[in-house]
């Protein structure tokens, strides 16, 4: 270690610590060495967590202290807590050691009045509103389609993007030309202004928009300066104050002649008439489409129509009508003339029949019929035919039939007759 090293280091504890250690001595020489005591301030960032505690910062012109009370000092205080209150609290100092990070652990909170800022703020706002700077009746009124549209805010926010955006998802066909100006910090009122006068001067503009995203009071304070909320009630060209998000008011909200909650809302609100007329041209055209289709579609059934009379009142037409009529009483007459001489060939055929069955030959031939089929019976029932059919008739020697076996004795002769002949036989 060099000399100017031990200079430097010489008085120092040689030992190490660790974060934790060093830490812990630090919250010791904190909270031991310095007493509970009362602190003057106003309160941003206020968060109230689900188990009770809460949570903020303290803080003025020249510092920032973050504070905690918890859930059991909470419930007894009587002030409403909000961001922006001036306050004077009781409390003593603390350590947190995950984060390494000092606060003031509050018990007690008296209100000290409004904020600084907000004071400020509630004084302008009533001293301008007393000039009337706010009253409706000073108010343009907001022109439905502007074709030139500018904004004056930072070029390099998300403010400008979200409103142009906005405005291209919606088709809107208008020119946005973007006035930079800065929105925060000093200086930032007087380029505001000088964007306003530059716009006027200009004489393009059918509506300006002032804005920028949301933020705190002091965030947003540029747009509470008096000389940018006067410029913005007196500029020629209509105005739209889009600064915040939503529940972020400022002065030049009041003296402009239409708000927006955001800048995205004040471009919903610019093309909104725009969108509405397109909707309306668009149902127009397909109304319209509608009515030409429906238009058409009567005409050409008006001239079918038409078309179907003429031809049935031409010449041609009673011509071909006296043909179809011919054709039809020629058929007609054919058919009856067919049906004449059917009928006439059905009743010559009866009388032909009947007579027929009273003519000589016609009983000739039934009775003949009946002969033929009685000797057919007789021939079925003949000995030969039972003979043919593999019967035998079995005769004695006096050419009688033998009926039965009895009677019949040892050694008589008989004659067995078959169909193709005769053939003796003796009785064993």
């Amino acid at each position: 270690m060099s000399k100017r090293d031990d200079a430097l280091f010489g008085e120092a504890d040689d030992r190490v610590e660790s974060v934790t250690d060093f830490t812990r001595r630090v919250k010791t020489l904190l909270e031991t060495g310095m007493r509970a005591g009362w602190v003057r301030g106003e309160i941003s960032n206020l968060r109230a967590q689900a188990s009770g505690h809460v949570y903020f910062s303290l803080k003025d012109a020249g510092a920032q202290l973050s504070a905690v009370l918890f859930r059991g000092d909470a419930m007894k205080q009587t002030v409403k807590l909000r961001d922006g209150l001036q306050v004077v609290v009781f409390g003593q100092v603390s350590v947190y050691e995950a984060r390494g990070q000092y606060q003031l652990i509050v018990r007690a909170v008296i209100e000290d009045g409004v904020g600084r800022l907000q004071r400020e703020f509630e004084e302008l706002k009533q001293k301008l509103a007393g000039e009337g700077l706010f009253d409706p009746e000073r108010k343009k009124p907001i022109p439905p389609m502007p074709a030139t549209v500018g904004f004056i805010t930072s070029p390099t926010g998300a403010a400008v993007q979200d409103f142009l955006r906005i405005l291209t998802r919606r088709d809107w066909r208008g020119r946005v030309v973007v006035l930079p100006a800065k929105v925060q910090g000093e200086g930032a009122a007087a380029e505001m202004i000088a964007m306003l006068q530059t716009a006027q001067t200009l004489g393009i503009f059918d509506l300006l928009v002032i804005g920028r995203g949301g933020g705190s009071i002091e965030d947003l304070w540029a747009f509470n300066e008096e000389p940018l909320v006067r410029a913005v009630a007196a500029c020629d060209v209509p105005v739209i104050s889009a600064v915040g998000h939503e529940i972020d008011f400022t002065l030049c909200d009041f003296a402009a002649d239409a708000r927006a909650e955001t800048p995205s809302a004040a471009a919903e609100l610019i093309s909104s008439h725009f969108v509405e007329a397109v909707e309306r041209v668009n149902q127009a055209g397909e109304n319209l489409r509608f009515q030409l289709i429906d238009a058409v579609e009567n005409a050409r059934q008006r001239l079918e129509h038409a078309q179907s009379r003429l031809r049935l009142l031409s010449p041609a037409a009673h011509i071909e009508q006296g043909y179809l009529r011919l054709d039809d009483y020629a058929n007609r007459l054919a058919a009856s003339l067919k049906a004449g001489v059917q009928e006439r060939r059905h009743e010559l055929a009866a009388r032909r029949a009947d007579l027929l069955r009273v003519s000589p030959e016609y009983r000739i031939q039934s009775e003949s019929q009946k002969l033929l089929s009685l000797w057919k019976r007789l021939q079925s029932v003949s000995p030969a035919s039972v003979l043919q059919r593999g019967f035998v008739i079995m005769r004695d020697e006096d050419g009688q039939p033998v009926a039965r076996r009895q009677g019949v004795a040892t050694g008589r002769k008989l004659q067995a007759e078959f169909g193709d002949g005769s053939l003796p036989v003796r009785v064993e």
